[in-house]
């Protein structure tokens, strides 16, 4: 396993998890509703994206940004849930808090290929992902896209830390086992990824 990466299995209670996915739902649909952004190849994402705090990792036909308003309205992200910065000061032993909250909703089929998160100006700060909902096939590789994958299951609750070594590696989401959760409403999964983009 590369130096850097830990995994928490069922970090957060259950109570915690129901509040959290409340409380981003409402808040994205409020205020930042989900899109499914296109590549820069101009192929659809499966995957549905909103996102909160200081600016938000968008993806277009013209490449990859990180966003201070909303592309779609220009209206500027919603906060970032204190608990989320509670959580992030708790597993990276770091006084600072994130300034990015990807949120990104898989639905039924939805995957996420292998890929390097290496748009943040900062990149010694670690990236921190909270999986709620159905569970997923989780693929984590090296510094390279050709180096050998290991993947294993991520279940509601659970926390990922990228930091040191695998603060690069390559990642992506294989496939949901969807309708394994009622956690998530209609069904799906949450990933909460807190960054420091800047």
């Amino acid at each position: 396993m590369i130096s850097g990466f830990s995994l928490l299995p069922e970090a957060l209670a259950p109570d915690l998890q129901a509040d959290l996915v409340n409380q981003v739902f409402k808040t994205c649909h409020d205020h930042a509703p989900f899109s499914h952004y296109l590549t820069p190849g101009g192929a659809r994402m499966s995957v549905a994206m909103s996102g909160m705090g200081e600016r938000v990792w968008v993806s277009s036909a013209a490449g990859y940004q990180y966003l201070e308003r909303q592309p779609s309205s220009g209206a500027p992200w919603p906060l970032i849930p204190d608990s989320l910065i509670s959580l992030w000061r708790t597993v990276t032993a770091r006084a600072d808090a994130p300034d990015s909250l990807l949120v990104n909703w898989y639905g039924e089929g939805a995957r996420m290929g292998l890929h390097q998160d290496r748009d943040e100006q900062d990149l010694t700060a670690p990236v921190v992902s909270v999986s709620l909902g159905d569970a997923a096939r989780f693929r984590l590789g090296g510094l390279a896209r050709k180096d050998p994958t290991r993947s294993f299951r991520l279940a509601s609750g659970d926390v990922m830390v990228l930091g040191g070594e695998a603060r690069l590696a390559f990642h992506g989401v294989d496939r949901i086992v969807f309708g394994s959760s009622r956690l998530v409403p209609g069904g799906g999964r949450l990933n909460l990824t807190l960054r420091k983009a800047a």
